[in-house]
Protein backbone atom coordinates (compact mmCIF):
# COMPACT_ATOMS: atom_id res chain seq x y z
CA UNK A 1 0.00 0.00 0.00
CA UNK A 2 1.31 3.44 -0.89
CA UNK A 3 0.17 6.69 0.68
CA UNK A 4 0.85 10.20 -0.50
CA UNK A 5 2.65 12.36 2.02
CA UNK A 6 0.46 15.19 3.32
CA UNK A 7 1.68 18.65 4.33
CA UNK A 8 1.09 17.62 7.98
CA UNK A 9 3.29 14.53 7.60
CA UNK A 10 5.94 16.66 5.90
CA UNK A 11 5.74 19.09 8.87
CA UNK A 12 6.74 16.25 11.22
CA UNK A 13 10.20 16.19 9.59
CA UNK A 14 10.96 19.35 11.61
CA UNK A 15 11.21 17.12 14.68
CA UNK A 16 13.82 14.77 13.18
CA UNK A 17 17.32 14.78 14.61
CA UNK A 18 19.25 14.62 17.85
CA UNK A 19 18.08 16.95 20.61
CA UNK A 20 19.21 17.82 24.13
CA UNK A 21 16.75 19.21 26.64
CA UNK A 22 16.48 20.93 29.99
CA UNK A 23 13.19 20.47 31.81
CA UNK A 24 11.44 21.82 34.87
CA UNK A 25 8.57 20.06 36.60
CA UNK A 26 6.38 20.45 39.63
CA UNK A 27 7.66 18.50 42.61
CA UNK A 28 4.68 18.99 44.91
CA UNK A 29 3.01 21.68 46.97
CA UNK A 30 5.36 24.29 48.43
CA UNK A 31 8.41 22.73 46.74
CA UNK A 32 10.63 24.37 44.12
CA UNK A 33 10.39 23.01 40.58
CA UNK A 34 12.81 20.20 39.81
CA UNK A 35 15.30 20.75 37.00
CA UNK A 36 16.49 17.87 34.84
CA UNK A 37 18.37 17.29 31.59
CA UNK A 38 18.22 14.65 28.91
CA UNK A 39 18.39 13.85 25.22
CA UNK A 40 16.13 12.61 22.45
CA UNK A 41 16.78 11.08 19.03
CA UNK A 42 13.88 11.41 16.59
CA UNK A 43 13.88 9.35 13.41
CA UNK A 44 11.46 8.79 10.56
CA UNK A 45 9.45 5.63 10.03
CA UNK A 46 8.83 5.93 6.31
CA UNK A 47 7.41 9.26 5.21
CA UNK A 48 4.44 9.38 7.57
CA UNK A 49 5.58 8.67 11.16
CA UNK A 50 8.26 9.92 13.54
CA UNK A 51 9.64 7.97 16.48
CA UNK A 52 11.41 9.72 19.34
CA UNK A 53 13.57 7.80 21.79
CA UNK A 54 14.63 9.79 24.80
CA UNK A 55 16.25 9.50 28.17
CA UNK A 56 16.60 11.91 31.02
CA UNK A 57 17.32 12.44 34.67
CA UNK A 58 14.50 11.54 37.04
CA UNK A 59 13.37 13.05 40.36
CA UNK A 60 15.07 11.11 43.12
CA UNK A 61 17.86 9.94 40.81
CA UNK A 62 18.19 7.45 38.03
CA UNK A 63 17.40 7.68 34.34
CA UNK A 64 13.99 7.51 32.69
CA UNK A 65 13.54 6.29 29.14
CA UNK A 66 10.74 7.44 26.86
CA UNK A 67 9.31 6.46 23.48
CA UNK A 68 7.17 8.84 21.40
CA UNK A 69 5.32 8.16 18.14
CA UNK A 70 3.53 10.83 16.10
CA UNK A 71 1.86 10.64 12.70
CA UNK A 72 -0.99 12.26 10.83
CA UNK A 73 -4.11 10.20 10.21
CA UNK A 74 -5.41 11.27 6.80
CA UNK A 75 -8.84 9.76 7.45
CA UNK A 76 -9.37 11.51 10.78
CA UNK A 77 -7.49 14.64 9.63
CA UNK A 78 -5.78 14.64 13.04
CA UNK A 79 -2.32 14.04 14.41
CA UNK A 80 -2.19 10.78 16.35
CA UNK A 81 0.45 9.07 18.43
CA UNK A 82 1.55 7.59 21.70
CA UNK A 83 4.00 8.06 24.55
CA UNK A 84 5.36 5.58 27.08
CA UNK A 85 7.98 6.02 29.78
CA UNK A 86 9.94 3.62 31.95
CA UNK A 87 8.77 5.52 35.04
CA UNK A 88 5.04 4.71 34.70
CA UNK A 89 2.67 2.00 33.50
CA UNK A 90 0.27 4.20 31.53
CA UNK A 91 0.21 4.20 27.71
CA UNK A 92 -0.60 7.76 26.63
CA UNK A 93 -2.57 7.95 23.38
CA UNK A 94 -2.52 11.24 21.48
CA UNK A 95 -4.99 13.07 19.26
CA UNK A 96 -4.14 16.57 18.17
CA UNK A 97 -3.83 19.41 15.74
CA UNK A 98 -1.37 21.92 14.35
CA UNK A 99 -2.05 25.64 14.74
CA UNK A 100 -2.71 27.72 11.60
CA UNK A 101 0.80 29.22 11.65
CA UNK A 102 2.44 25.77 11.74
CA UNK A 103 4.46 26.49 14.89
CA UNK A 104 2.51 24.67 17.59
CA UNK A 105 1.34 21.04 17.73
CA UNK A 106 -1.15 20.36 20.54
CA UNK A 107 -1.56 16.69 21.45
CA UNK A 108 -4.48 15.75 23.71
CA UNK A 109 -4.50 12.71 25.98
CA UNK A 110 -6.30 11.23 28.96
CA UNK A 111 -4.62 9.45 31.84
CA UNK A 112 -4.51 8.92 35.57
CA UNK A 113 -5.03 12.11 37.55
CA UNK A 114 -1.75 13.19 39.15
CA UNK A 115 -3.50 15.51 41.59
CA UNK A 116 -2.97 14.01 45.07
CA UNK A 117 -6.48 15.11 46.06
CA UNK A 118 -8.10 13.12 43.21
CA UNK A 119 -9.85 9.87 44.05
CA UNK A 120 -7.96 6.70 43.02
CA UNK A 121 -8.79 5.74 39.44
CA UNK A 122 -9.75 9.29 38.43
CA UNK A 123 -9.00 10.07 34.79
CA UNK A 124 -7.82 13.56 33.83
CA UNK A 125 -7.32 15.43 30.55
CA UNK A 126 -3.80 16.40 29.51
CA UNK A 127 -2.08 18.25 26.67
CA UNK A 128 1.47 18.14 25.40
CA UNK A 129 2.11 21.30 23.38
CA UNK A 130 5.14 21.24 21.07
CA UNK A 131 6.05 24.77 19.98
CA UNK A 132 8.81 25.48 17.45
CA UNK A 133 10.68 28.70 18.23
CA UNK A 134 13.08 27.96 15.33
CA UNK A 135 14.24 24.90 13.38
CA UNK A 136 16.73 24.14 16.17
CA UNK A 137 14.71 25.18 19.24
CA UNK A 138 11.40 23.75 20.42
CA UNK A 139 9.53 23.91 23.69
CA UNK A 140 7.36 21.14 25.13
CA UNK A 141 4.76 22.21 27.69
CA UNK A 142 2.72 19.57 29.51
CA UNK A 143 -0.46 20.64 31.23
CA UNK A 144 -3.58 19.22 32.81
CA UNK A 145 -7.17 20.43 32.92
CA UNK A 146 -8.41 21.28 36.42
CA UNK A 147 -11.93 20.63 37.69
CA UNK A 148 -12.55 24.36 37.23
CA UNK A 149 -11.79 24.07 33.49
CA UNK A 150 -8.37 25.75 33.60
CA UNK A 151 -5.22 24.36 31.97
CA UNK A 152 -2.31 24.21 34.45
CA UNK A 153 1.29 23.63 33.36
CA UNK A 154 3.19 21.00 35.35
CA UNK A 155 6.22 20.44 33.12
CA UNK A 156 8.18 22.45 30.56
CA UNK A 157 11.19 21.37 28.51
CA UNK A 158 13.44 23.40 26.20
CA UNK A 159 14.86 21.31 23.36
CA UNK A 160 17.92 22.33 21.34
CA UNK A 161 18.97 20.48 18.21
CA UNK A 162 22.50 19.12 18.46
CA UNK A 163 24.90 20.28 15.75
Amino acid sequence: MHCETTKEQAWLKKVLGDWSFMSECDMGPDQPRGKFKGSERVRALGDVWVIGEGEGEMPGGGTGRMLLTIGFDGTKKRFVGSWVGSMMTNLWTYDGELDAAGHMLTLNAEGPAMDPSAAPGTIAKYQDVHEFKSDSHRVLTSRTLTGEGKWVEFMKAEYRKKA
